[in-house]
């Protein structure tokens, strides 16, 4: 009897056991799957973020673009009922969102490098420059300025 005694005792140790591992490999497996997951979501919150950010300095860079356009044909005397005045309204209504959205989605060393870009071509399709300055010169270093800091950002 003594001896039937151990093998069930024996036999229980082993189910309890068993069961324990049993056990512990599936909470392994369900703790690495939820991580898994996690970090899938991560991973797709950080492709849906970068594609934001993407549209919205594609959405900046075309505005700049425009108004450039305007500050090349930038008549010398102009009106509010002048076609160039009612387009390049537009326009810079359009860049001035688009600037402040950048403010919104990007660390500090974008928006900052943007908004210089902003301030030179609203100054230039506003105000025009002095006779003999080059809006091209005038542009161009706030201008690559803001797309260093915009490669930086998205590299």
């Amino acid at each position: 009897m003594a001896g039937q005694i151990w093998v069930s005792l024996i036999s229980l140790g082993g189910v309890v056991l068993g069961g324990l591992l049993s056990y512990l490999v599936q909470h392994r497996t369900q703790l690495s799957a939820e991580r898994a997951e996690q970090q899938r979501q991560r991973i797709a919150l950080s492709e849906t973020r970068r594609a934001e950010r993407l549209a919205l300095l594609e959405r900046f860079i075309e505005a700049s673009a425009e108004a450039e356009r305007c500050a090349y044909t930038r008549p010398s005397e102009w009106d509010d009922t002048d076609d160039w005045y009612l387009v390049t309204r537009d326009v810079m209504s359009r860049f001035w969102v688009a600037d402040r959205l950048l403010r919104v989605q990007f660390p500090r060393p974008l928006p900052d490098a943007a908004h210089a870009h902003f301030l030179d071509l609203n100054r230039t399709v506003w105000q025009g420059l002095p006779d003999g300055e080059s809006v091209r010169d005038y542009l161009e270093g706030n201008r690559s300025a803001f797309l260093d800091a915009a490669r930086e950002v998205m590299g």
